[in-house]
């Protein structure tokens, strides 16, 4: 699939999903005020049919049409006018079998109006198990009315999930939906780019492997030739591209292998006291004698002396070789590389300074990732696989330390390691 239809696709994935959200917002909100109107509606029914039970029970016999209409005060206050004088225990059997016959099954408080008084008797709580409690409500009045009780809803939450379970269910369910379509496409896209890596691997290891391959099948060809003993320095300078080629292919082969042998097994490290100022001095003079090292100046700024790390030897020197020949190859100009060590905060900073090419933000993340290379477009005038990197990554990881690229203010980078110091 090409990069433009695979963004398209996931443009159109996405809008689609807003889409069904939005509409399933809708319908949500559109249940939710269906059922705040339901829950008033079933409300003054029930409490206009209380205030008739007791107009019933005191003898009074008005038609049920002409009592007053229940006043909503709010959402969840409702002022009830009766015209007689109101009994508690009445009121409150009435209150819960009103509630319960148009199927309002939900906590409520009440209080009655007390006209000698003129002010609201102390209010009562009901719970759903039936039990009392005495309620803090501040009920307001109504100066209009005489004999009246006040109710109030404290918590409807219970009425709203039994007509609304179905629409949670369905929300709930489209969300697990999104996330398991996020989940997929978040694995497709490392796959794509794992595989976009793997195949400039692919590509870089050909064109390594083949290039010596061809130097060393070409010169052995011009060696089979007879002729050739007649000119015996034209023979001695093939042989030295052989010899050349045969070093690189090896040395090539040994970076995958490695690569191989760090992935099947975990990394065991040697651990030993490692004294650091000699480690970083012996390791730069063998990296001085390799092709990328031999032109490379480096200085050394170490302000703290007879430092000592607990470390792998083997695989510190290594992790040093790789950096410092990664600011060497790197770098369009003579190396000039600085090693600087200083003790901070209780650790070690251990900071490569290099006037290379420099690494841009976006890729100085992604540069420790196995197989990546900072793109270049056509242009391949830089050899590796995007292992070096990965490599030292896996030793600092072991060690449990941590490693960062910064940019050098003075053009290239700066590769920090940190590592914890123990006197």
């Amino acid at each position: 699939m090409k990069g433009k239809t695979f963004k398209y696709i996931i443009f159109l994935a996405t809008i689609s999903i807003a889409g069904i959200f939005l509409v399933q917002f809708a319908f949500l909100k559109s249940s939710y005020n269906f059922s705040e109107k339901q829950f008033r509606e079933s409300a003054s029914v029930a409490l206009k049919e209380v205030a008739w039970q007791i107009l019933l029970a005191s003898g009074n016999s008005s038609n049920f049409d002409s009592i007053t209409p229940v006043e909503i005060v709010s959402e969840k206050l409702y002022l009830v006018q009766v015209g007689v004088a109101i009994d508690k225990e009445l009121l409150k059997n009435q209150l819960l079998e009103q509630l319960r016959t148009h199927e309002i099954y939900t906590d409520f408080e009440f209080a009655i109006f007390d006209p000698v008084a003129e002010h609201m008797e102390i209010g009562t709580l009901v719970t759903n198990t039936q039990s009392e409690e005495i309620s803090y409500y501040d009920f307001p009045t109504n100066e209009s009315y005489i004999n009246y009780f006040g109710i109030h809803f404290p918590n409807r939450s219970s009425f709203f999930n039994s007509r609304l379970s179905i629409w949670y269910f369905l929300t709930g369910l489209l969300i697990i939906v999104v996330l398991f379509f996020g989940y997929t496409l978040s694995a497709i896209i490392k796959q794509r780019q794992l595989s976009e890596v793997q195949k400039n691997f692919i590509n870089n290891l050909t064109h390594e492997l083949k290039t010596p391959i061809s130097s060393i099948a070409l010169s052995a060809s011009v060696i089979n030739d007879k002729k050739i003993l007649q000119s015996p320095k034209r023979l001695f300078e093939y042989a030295s591209i052989i010899q050349e080629q045969n070093k690189r292919l090896s040395k090539n082969v040994e970076k995958v292998l490695n690569l191989a042998s760090i992935e099947k097994s975990r990394i065991v490290l040697n651990l030993e006291n490692i004294n650091l100022e000699n480690i970083l001095k012996e390791t730069t003079e063998h990296f001085k004698q390799t092709d990328f090292g031999q032109n490379a100046t480096i200085t050394f700024k170490l302000n703290e002396k007879d430092a000592f790390v607990f470390a792998d030897k083997f695989h510190f020197s290594n992790l040093i070789l790789n950096i410092l020949e990664n600011a060497a190859k790197y770098c369009d100009k003579e190396p000039y590389i600085t090693v600087n060590l200083t003790l901070k905060k209780g650790k070690l900073e251990l900071h490569f300074f290099d006037n290379g090419i420099g690494i841009s933000k976006d890729y100085r993340k992604k540069i420790f990732n196995k197989f990546y290379r900072v793109p270049t477009g056509n242009v391949h005038n830089v050899k590796g696989f995007g292992l070096g990197l990965d490599y030292v990554k896996k030793i600092v990881l072991a060690h449990k330390w941590k490693i960062k690229v910064d940019e050098n203010s003075e053009g290239g980078s700066i590769f920090k390691l940190s590592i914890p110091h123990k006197k």
